[in-house]
């Protein structure tokens, strides 16, 4: 009997899998493979909450491949080298795997086919298993990629995508192949404590629930800090546990502003992935640049510290910053909120931050941690790159009674509105007893300081 290879990456399921399909096609013997490569972890991947979430949805895909009469085979060591010696171990003249966006994603696939086909074994990558339309099938004239998301929003949303597919039946893995211990989340050091649980049985549960319960408000309750009212599903997303194809085609069955909402930023993510597919080097430079001259020295190393300890005297910034080092993940709105503070307030180099954002998100993925951060900074797709978020003005408006920040900075738990908000205004707070530091620069000051350095640059 024929065998293939599914090499698995960032698409840890059994739904909606095209390799896994057209693997089995035919009946097929297949080997579910996944290799965890130092490359990777040296690429940035190594963070205990990912390594964490991981581990839950490699067992998850084995339980999956378990119910059908298969098991995932784990590898340890160059991926290249790990994939060929499987297809000489089992004499596989296939390998399956889904394509990438990354520079590094990219460069793995090219490694693996001049490999193979050395080998007399052939390499097919898949299109559309990680987001959900490729990354380069929507140009526009004259462009290898949208630089504007409303454009592309207008012909993504326009555009056909493929029909999800199901689960495969039955999976026949060769009995002779052989592979190491699946990773265990526990352990792993340094997890965040309120880490979510990871798998694609987890992620299909909350996708089901979030849209028969939740969906319907979203558009209206998206921003809402205290509500908690997203989905929750990027890092499911982020490692492949849910389709976003799928999730496409589900929101839009539900209908309704809501869902269509939530499409929209999904939307966002491919958005994300076409731009970073089209220039790999803004994974670490400026998309565009503003010739900015970012602060360093002593005073800045010690605001970098204060905001990410959550100690900038802010109170919704701190409360963003306090959610995420506890969950391993933030609000969205959080996210945007904390990122225009360290950039356009304390202007401080987006790396930093998206450095940090990156050493605790679990849902870290490079595509839309670095855009998203040089789209705050002014230095992405923005088209308004001077635009800066008040911390005060959006508390008011996405967290008008304190709740939010009365959760993630226990110190004003006993504070009033509009207190909470400016608690520096307080002239009677015991900053002693509260153990709440004063705000570590003016609004005003971080505004005219960022606007003079912008005038300076010539942006």
């Amino acid at each position: 009997m024929n065998v293939s290879v599914v090499l698995f990456t960032s698409d840890l399921r059994v739904h909606d899998h095209p390799p896994l399909r057209a693997a089995t096609a035919g009946g097929r013997e297949v080997v579910p493979l996944f290799v965890r490569d130092p490359a990777v972890d040296r690429a940035g991947f190594a963070a205990p909450n990912r390594l964490a979430f991981l581990a839950d949805c490699l067992a998850d895909l084995d339980r999956a491949l378990d119910e059908r009469g298969g098991r995932l085979v784990v590898r340890t060591g160059d991926t290249t080298a790990e994939v060929l010696a499987v297809v000489r171990e089992t004499g596989a003249d296939e390998v399956h795997t889904a394509a990438g966006c990354s520079a590094f994603a990219r460069a793995r696939e090219d490694r693996l086919r001049r490999a193979l086909e050395a080998d007399g074994c052939r390499l097919f990558v898949h299109d559309a298993v990680i987001t959900a339309v490729p990354p380069g099938d929507l140009t526009p004239q004259g462009s290898d990629h949208f630089a504007v998301f409303t454009p592309y929003f207008r012909r993504w949303n326009a555009a056909r995508l493929r029909t999800p597919l199901a689960a495969p039946r039955t999976v026949k893995v060769p009995l002779a192949v052989r592979g190491a211990g699946l990773p265990d989340r526990s352990a792993v050091a340094g997890v965040s404590e309120g880490l979510a649980p990871g798998g694609e049985g987890e992620g299909r549960k909350r996708l089901s629930a979030w849209l028969s319960r939740h969906a319907d408000a979203y558009a209206e309750r998206h921003d809402d800090l205290a509500g908690d009212a997203t989905s929750r599903l990027s890092p499911y997303l982020h490692f492949g546990a849910v389709s976003a194809a799928e999730a496409v085609h589900r929101a839009r069955a539900r209908g309704g502003t809501g869902a269509e909402a939530f499409v929209r930023q999904l939307c966002w993510r491919d958005f994300h992935h076409q731009v970073l597919a089209a220039r790999p080097e803004t994974a670490s430079e400026d998309y565009r640049s503003r010739h900015d001259r970012w602060r360093s020295g002593p005073d800045a190393e010690a605001d970098l510290r204060a905001w990410r300890e959550g100690r900038t005297g802010y109170p919704l910034v701190d409360a963003a910053m306090r959610q995420l080092a506890h969950e391993g993940w933030t609000h969205n709105r959080g996210r945007l909120i904390a990122a225009s503070f360290l950039t356009k307030t304390l202007y401080l180099d987006w790396r930093e931050g998206a450095r940090h954002y990156l050493d605790l998100l679990v849902d870290g993925d490079v595509a839309n941690n670095q855009l998203n951060w040089q789209w705050v900074a002014g230095t992405g797709t923005d088209t308004r790159p001077n635009r800066v978020l008040n911390p005060v003005l959006q508390a008011r408006r996405h967290d008008p009674d304190g709740t939010y920040v009365r959760r993630w900075v226990p110190e004003l738990a006993g504070l009033t509105v509009p207190e909470v908000h400016e608690p520096w205004r307080l002239d009677g707070l015991d900053r002693a007893a509260v153990d709440y530091p004063d705000p570590v620069i003016g609004l005003a000051d971080g505004l005219a300081r960022f606007r003079a350095a912008r005038d300076d640059s010539g942006t």
